[in-house]
């Protein structure tokens, strides 16, 4: 099992019986973060007794990097014999009911960065030409995950995940636009790696952060500090969720 952790998320490091912690820039072709919120780190270690691997952090399109970049340590788990990735973000909320500290499970995304990690010469040693997309967040685990929610009495959503390029937050007219297309939250990674991880056969589970209200739904202007200061109130209840959902899997 591994695990991504995104914006303000990596706390839950925390909760990980620590082995061996190596600084992305002391690993040959890792890039280190450059946005708040990102240590930059992979972690070896054991959630009660089950071996896990964590990239605290990640690198993102908007950073500069090509998609091939961003989905580097993606491969690199896969190719340590990682057959289950957590995929946890900050994200924007502009579903119904959404408020900002809610956790929302990803049933399925919309792919709107304009480019793919897949285009290019296909890798064969990595997976199919045309890999399948049909159950790019797995079912059961999604099922598993609810289950995990439910008996922890933690408040949780369900819904689309929106993977835009950034570096800015969109318009109200983007969220409108957005929401018409039936996204529930909307970020800037994940996608990426989703694609990449399901080429290569691994069975994906993803968690959003509502760090804010999207553009035009909130009542003020958005900013970096307002996500990472919602991860922090919201940690608790995300590591808890974390770890029972890793002993189950």
């Amino acid at each position: 099992v591994a695990i991504t952790l995104g914006s303000g998320l990596g706390v839950f490091v925390e909760k990980i019986q620590v082995e061996i912690s190596v600084p992305y820039k002391e690993i040959p072709y890792f890039f280190a973060p450059t946005v708040v919120g990102h240590s930059g780190n992979l972690i070896v270690g054991k959630v009660n007794g089950k071996r896990i691997l964590a990239l605290q952090g990640r690198v993102h399109f908007y950073e500069g990097h090509s998609m091939e970049e961003v989905v580097f340590s993606t491969r690199v788990l896969g190719l340590l014999g990682v057959k289950t990735l957590i995929l946890t973000n900050a994200a924007g909320g502009c579903g119904e009911g959404m408020l900002a500290g809610d956790l929302m499970i990803i049933e399925d995304h919309i792919n709107l960065t304009g480019t793919n990690p897949l285009i290019g010469p296909n890798i064969e040693e990595l997976g199919p030409r045309f890999p399948d997309m049909t159950e790019a967040y797995n079912q059961d685990l999604r099922l598993k995950l609810e289950s995990v929610f439910k008996k922890n009495n933690t408040r949780y959503q369900k819904g689309i995940y929106g993977g835009l390029s950034g570096p800015t937050y969109e318009t109200p007219a983007e969220i409108r636009y957005l929401k018409m297309l039936g996204c529930s939250a909307v970020g800037m990674s994940t996608v990426s790696e989703c694609i990449a991880a399901n080429h290569m056969g691994l069975k994906v589970v993803g968690i959003s952060c509502i760090t804010n209200l999207a553009a035009g739904i909130a009542n003020h202007k958005l900013s970096h500090s307002d996500v990472t200061e919602t991860a922090k109130k919201v940690e608790f209840a995300f590591s808890k969720v974390l770890t029972n959902f890793i002993e189950i899997i």
